[in-house]
């Protein structure tokens, strides 16, 4: 015998009906004569309805009959739809009379305005009693030949009316009377049954799923199918993680778990009774009968390698929690406390979620549905007012606003490190965790979150136990010109082999440039540029940093491949919102010690990463090399590079042959220069970046100890760019006596930057190299850096390679970005 449930969605409209059709005959089809017994509900919303309906009669609105007069018709209509004309005037007499039942009852609450919980249960049982004789003739037409049963009669339970309780003995009786050979199908409501004397009841919240799992107890059947409009039970909500996968197996514990935070596909007491007889559990999904579902089942019959990670099984959640502390030096070591808490609570009938105590005894935090959080202030006020008096009890502290992650699984007792995991993972990505729970069953850590942040906590919680093999990044990239919009390509164009190789991905969340901005949760993909250009919204920095902190996505990364200060005073503002920040931007790094220090432990603190690779020499690993000398226990004492690939191309092309100008001319039209070009000829930007190292490589410097020797006169830097473009003639003379006195000595004139531990100084400026030096055959606009340390003392590390470029400069940016993501 198979015990099948349909539930509500599963019989919400004639098209779902006839998929439960379709399942008893494929069953039928699979299983040959073994019999089946349906449990089915009200056709969904009902019951909702239903409710709604009693309310309005109850206040004596008129509303009802609109109400009633819907339920009539959809009832109706559905039959039509559903039956033969024959079975429809069967079935038609008593749709009409059970419908003609509720105008009464409704019309008797309306003059009444009274609605009891007798009534009300009658009421809303009239779903489940509406749904099967629907339901029964459709299984007729089909050929099935269904023996209708009553829960009226088959269900009998005490009257504690709106939460029944099941006469077992009598009700297993009546299904010991059934004779099981007179049919292949068996059809009955779920959800209410009677009195003794006969009164109509309700099984309450999750009856339907109670009345099968008890049918299934009294007929010892082999299985309980609950069907129903999802897949299965899932890792986590699909609505807030669209990447939730069906489990498999579950064990009873691990389903119960589950199911009490918040998974709504079935509930507690449903999985328990069938736990008691050691039937399973079996969801399915309507539509498709042949999928796998999610089978619950005792924990020692579960198969092996049912689950990826047999560590952790499922994410839940319980949503609107209000947590209440009680404090105070007269708690501790006094016996008897945390008795009258709990009593005091049970006995104005207060739920207690959750429950947490430090071993000091000093305070006790509970959390309590928001519904119950008035009530439980006023219940415990009551109880230690007098100690309060005393000063032994500090005021209570009520916060509200907050939700229960529940990490779940049987398998957790058995693999270390699952705890540090998840803190881990919330802590990188700024979500707070205001109290902590885990019985000494390891099957559940609850785990209270601001509620503000349950997306990402879900979603990166089920990233770290359920998809390590795929790890996300989501990006923001704040400038998308000339570096930022090559980046963006890149990403784009090496999306899917990221994932197939390296198992990382990378999505473009949000772009913004000076004008607007583009935010998309599920990702930027095909012609951005368009997409960005037709945006409505308006962008600046801090405006785009607030954007990224009210999405709140896990492993959020704002890219600043901008050449602006306003973009670079924003990092505060993301790293205090845990989003991590890589910048090709140099500014920050170059600006003040205290800065530069203060953005990184910041960082450091809020557990995220902030990465600036590029801002020495495009895609060279230059500071990732000096990071990794100076950790590993090395000390630099010397640092010697070019850095501008634009100076080194101005140098390595100008020539007895050339003028100067014509060379910054070429240099502007092979695009080598920024739009002023007097921004790299100027040395300013090597000066940065020298800086940049010597702080990397462990030394406090400022701006003030670099001393920049330029080639430009004062009076070149300022004005218009078209005016110093004319001016550059009076520079030629002397650039040219420059060239010919290194020439003599066989000597080439490179634009170097260098630092000296031992004097705590730095500086840039021409300078004539011999044949023998390892600047000397530098060409076009490559880079090159000579490190001096201890390891490095007799022969400097040497770091050479094309240091300008767009293509090069994102390709470093890129870099930062799968650096960040194989961390996680």
């Amino acid at each position: 015998m198979h015990v099948l449930k349909f539930g509500g969605s599963s019989v919400a409209a004639p098209d779902r009906i006839r998929a439960c059709g379709s399942v008893l005959l494929h069953k039928k089809g699979q299983d040959g004569s073994s019999p089946a017994f349906v449990v089915a509900s009200a056709l969904g919303g009902v019951t909702d309805a239903l409710v709604s309906a009693g309310e309005a009669a109850q206040k004596g609105e008129g509303t009802y009959r609109e109400v009633a007069r819907e339920l009539r018709d959809r009832h109706i209509q559905c039959a039509l739809d559903l039956l033969e004309p024959a079975t429809f005037s069967s079935a038609e007499p008593e749709l009409k009379q059970l419908l003609g039942h509720l105008d009464d009852l409704l019309y008797g609450i309306f003059l009444l305005r009274e609605l009891s919980h007798r009534t009300r249960d009658e009421l809303i049982g009239l779903g489940e009693r509406l749904s099967v004789p629907i339901l029964h003739g459709h299984f007729g037409d089909l050929g099935l030949r269904p023996v209708r049963l009553s829960a009226l009669e088959m269900m009998k339970t005490d009257d504690r009316f709106g939460n029944a309780r099941l006469d077992l003995e009598q009700s297993a009786q009546q299904f010991r009377d059934l004779d099981l050979n007179s049919s292949d199908l068996f059809i009955m409501e779920g959800f209410i049954g009677t009195t003794a004397d006969g009164t109509p009841t309700t099984l309450g919240r999750g009856g339907s799923d109670l009345s099968a799992a008890y049918v299934a107890s009294f007929l010892q059947a082999e299985v309980l199918e609950k069907w129903t409009d999802v897949d299965g039970m899932m890792t986590a909500n699909p609505s807030v993680v669209p990447s939730a996968q069906v489990i498999r197996e579950l064990s009873y514990n691990e389903a119960m778990e589950l199911c009490h935070f918040g998974a709504k596909v079935v509930y507690p007491p449903t999985v328990a009774t069938l736990a008691d007889v050691g039937i399973p559990l079996h969801v399915r999904k309507t539509d498709d009968p042949e999928s796998q579902g999610t089978l619950v089942l005792a924990a020692d019959q579960k198969s092996e390698g049912t689950t990826r990670n047999r560590g952790v099984c499922g994410l839940s959640s319980l949503k609107s929690i209000t947590l209440i502390t009680v404090s105070g030096g007269g708690m501790v070591g006094i016996p008897g406390f945390s008795r009258r808490l709990f009593t005091a609570l049970s006995l104005s009938e207060v739920n207690v979620v959750l429950i947490t105590q430090g071993s000091s005894e000093h305070a006790i935090t509970i959390a309590v549905d928001d519904a119950d959080a008035h009530k439980a202030k006023h219940v415990l006020n009551m109880e230690f007012g007098s100690d309060q008096h005393l000063g032994r009890i500090d005021e209570l502290i009520v916060e509200d606003g907050f939700n229960v992650i529940a990490i779940v699984g049987d398998g957790m007792r058995m693999q270390s490190g699952i705890s540090g995991r998840a803190f881990g993972t919330l802590g990188r990505n700024g979500v707070s965790i205001r109290a902590i729970a885990q019985g000494s069953t390891e099957r559940n850590i609850s785990i209270v979150i601001d509620a503000r942040h349950e997306r990402k906590a879900l979603q990166s919680l089920h990233q770290a136990f359920f998809e390590e093999e795929v790890k996300r990044l989501h990006i923001f990239c704040l400038g998308v010109g000339n570096v930022g919009g090559t980046m963006v390509d890149q990403i784009l164009a090496q999306s899917e082999d990221l994932k197939q190789v390296r198992h990382l991905d990378l999505q473009i969340i949000g772009l913004a440039n000076s004008r607007k901005m583009l935010l998309n949760s599920d990702g930027i993909y095909g012609d951005w540029r368009a997409q960005l250009k037709e945006a409505e919204t308006d962008s600046s920095p801090e405006a785009f940093v607030q954007a990224i902190a009210k999405m709140d996505l896990e492993n959020s990364v704002l890219v600043d491949n901008t050449a602006s200060k306003e973009a670079s005073d924003v990092y505060e503002q993301a790293l205090a919102h845990s989003i991590a920040v890589v910048a090709s931007n140099k500014i920050a790094t170059s600006a003040g010690q205290e800065r530069y220090e203060g953005l990184k432990q910041l960082a450091l603190r809020e557990g995220v990463e902030y990465r600036f690779e590029t801002n020495v020499g495009a895609g060279l690993p230059l500071i990732d090399t000096i990071q990794h000398l100076i950790q590993s226990g090395d000390r630099i004492h010397k640092i010697e590079g070019m850095f501008s690939g634009t100076l080194n191309y101005v140098f390595s092309n100008f020539n007895g042959d050339t003028t100067f100008k014509t060379v910054i001319e070429n240099a502007r039209a092979a695009g080598l220069t920024e739009p002023d070009p007097r921004t790299d000829l100027s040395g300013v930007d090597v000066q940065r970046k020298i800086l940049i190292l010597a702080r990397e490589a462990g030394y406090t410097l400022e701006m003030s100890n670099v001393e920049g020797k330029g080639f430009l006169l004062d009076r070149q830097m300022e004005g218009s760019i078209d005016a110093f473009m004319e001016s550059l003639p009076d520079i030629e003379e002397a650039m040219q006596a420059t060239w010919k006195e290194a020439d003599a000595k066989g000597e080439r004139l490179k634009y170097v930057a260098s630092f000296d531990g031992s004097t705590g100084q730095a500086q840039t400026g021409l300078r004539s190299v011999p044949a023998d030096h390892p600047f000397y055959n530098i060409q076009g606009v490559d880079n090159i850096v000579l490190i001096t340390s201890d390891r490095y003392a007799e022969r400097p590390l040497i770091i050479q390679g094309a240091g300008a470029g767009a293509a090069v400069t994102a390709m470093g940016v890129f870099g930062d970005l799968i650096r960040i993501a194989a961390s996680r």
